[in-house]
């Protein structure tokens, strides 16, 4: 069995708003902590944003490292931040911030269950809806399945 790549700490709503580059850091930071990427990894993050967004539509970015960078990611695993006052993702309104750090090729399958629960209207109105980080980490765990 994998080591789940969500787990309860690594999960985070904050009433506010900041900047991306402070969305992107603690993703990063986050992340770092679960012991899943090295402090590298938020440059690697920065350099993925300047060659492409990561905005995904529907109120979701997910930052991640390029794939120059794969030697900064330890060990699989994702960040989830809501952030109620919301995140200007060049010009783009952000709600949940995914940091994915993904071994060899798992990111793309991360990455794939993340966009189905995204692409999913009344699935992203109950993840804004939920009202401490258990009952967001408990919608998303399905992540945790793969």
């Amino acid at each position: 069995m994998a080591r789940e790549v969500l787990q309860i700490g690594q999960v985070r709503i904050h009433p506010g708003s900041v900047s991306r580059e402070d969305a992107m850091k603690e993703a990063a930071d986050i992340l770092e902590a679960a012991g899943a990427v090295t402090s590298a990894y938020f440059d690697a993050m920065q350099q993925r944003e300047q060659t492409v967004s990561t905005y995904m539509g529907n109120e979701l970015a997910i930052p991640h490292g390029t794939n120059e960078t794969k030697e900064t990611i330890l060990s699989s695993a994702l960040s989830v931040v809501r952030y109620d006052g919301g995140v200007d993702w060049d010009g783009n309104p952000v709600t949940f911030v995914i940091g994915i750090a993904g071994k060899g090729d798992e990111h793309l399958e991360i990455l794939s269950q993340i966009a189905l629960l995204f692409s999913d209207e009344d699935e992203v109105a109950t993840l804004k809806s939920a009202q401490s980080p258990e009952e967001l980490f408990t919608i998303l765990s399905t992540v945790n399945d793969s």
